[in-house]
């Protein structure tokens, strides 16, 4: 068996990564300061040692072969296991630094954190924010498994009891409309909830986000709640590619501003949904009877009083 010693992971990802780019040795070894032949017999080195080439350099553009895109994973892997061993040892190593393990939905923290984080850390010098993404359920079992100390989400009604949230801000749900849609009206942008029943909406195909989102879990409840069962032709573990696919077409979908704020523009209509069917209300939770330090006090009131009442127009 053949093992690869890779001392610096991200050393070697940069070096793979401007390889590609440039698709020739001697313009690679030029950006990364080192000569052509210490480059070509690196990547020669590492095949050697693997067995198998990784480079396809007989085609313009360079690509990765199978056994590269391996390789590849396996050093991105390797990186961020280095990076996450550092932020874990930083909470022992340095007694003035206080490490504070924030768990987000990955499509809240794009928008949530930029609200909080820099004027939170400016005053908070001492502090280091390790931001750790996933699913609701994964965020949850961190907080309770001392695993992460805070929690930022929404819907803050479907909470493991042993978590206790602070509430602030929130944002409205659409129906996305699509131009290829015979439901589209030409010239508008936001439409009049009177324009349609819902009903007539939500028994069109949708694109749907997938069963974990808590995007998901609010749509379902509508339609059941509606006693219709949605027609889904696509599923995304991506809020930003479902709601690019209903953009292009493939069907309605259901989402936020937040989200459709970081879309191209592009001709559609927006269905306002009635927040008394489906809303989003933030939040940010830390497991109950915990005691809190100074920093997460001080963090959770930065929550509490940041602007985060999302709006379109």
């Amino acid at each position: 068996e053949r093992m690869v010693n890779v001392r610096d992971p991200d050393l070697m990802l940069n070096y793979l990564e401007v390889l590609l780019k440039h698709s020739n040795f001697t313009k690679a070894a030029s950006e990364l300061y080192i000569s052509q032949p210490y480059l070509t017999q690196l990547i020669k080195r590492i095949e050697k040692e693997l067995g198998a080439p990784i480079i396809n350099r007989h085609r313009l553009p360079f690509s990765l072969t199978e056994a590269g895109q391996i390789y590849y994973q396996y050093l991105e892997n390797l990186s961020a296991e280095h990076q996450r061993l550092a932020l874990q040892l930083a909470r022992y190593t340095n007694d003035s630094t206080e490490i504070i393990r924030v768990a987000v939905l990955e499509s809240l923290g794009t928008f949530l954190l930029p609200a909080i984080l820099p004027r939170f850390l400016k005053d908070h010098p001492s502090v280091r924010i390790q931001v750790v993404e996933g699913f609701p359920h994964q965020s949850e079992e961190r907080i309770l498994n001392d695993q992460a100390d805070l929690y930022m989400g929404q819907t803050p009604e479907t909470l493991n009891y042993g978590i206790h949230p602070y509430i602030n801000g929130g944002e409205n749900y659409y129906v996305i409309i699509p131009a290829t849609s015979k439901f589209y009206q030409p010239g508008h942008f936001i439409l009049d909830p009177s324009t349609y029943n819902l009903d007539d909406l939500l028994q069109e195909p949708f694109v749907l986000s997938s069963a974990e989102s808590e995007i998901r879990h609010q749509v379902n409840s509508l339609f059941q709640n509606r006693k219709l069962v949605p027609k889904v032709v696509m599923v995304s573990n991506s809020v930003i590619t479902v709601a690019n696919l209903a953009i292009q077409g493939v069907g309605l979908t259901i989402s936020a501003a937040s989200i459709l704020k970081r879309i191209k523009e592009t001709p559609i209509n927006l269905y306002p949904l009635d927040p008394s069917l489906i809303q989003i209300r933030y939040f940010i939770g830390a497991k109950k009877d915990r005691p809190l330090t100074d920093a997460l006090r001080d963090l959770i009131a930065a929550f509490q009083s940041a602007n985060l009442q999302m709006k379109i127009h």
